[in-house]
């Protein structure tokens, strides 16, 4: 399963986060795929691999209004 992404999107992974967030911004697209938690701001760097697997769902794709 190919997951179309754009910097800015905003994921929910299929896990939270040790802080307690779940919600992930894409800061960097590549190879790897760079996301930033939305409740300590910590990056993360992830194969798309790994991040396809770990995703559950994109909440807010960019350029749409929350």
């Amino acid at each position: 399963m190919a997951v179309e992404l754009k910097i800015g999107d905003v994921l929910r992974m299929k896990k939270p986060h040790p802080c307690g967030g779940s919600l992930w911004t894409v800061t960097r697209l590549g190879a790897d795929i760079g996301v930033t938690c939305q409740e300590c701001g910590r990056y993360v760097l992830l194969a798309r691999s790994q991040l396809a697997r770990r995703l559950k769902q994109v909440v807010v794709e960019d350029g749409e209004s929350a």
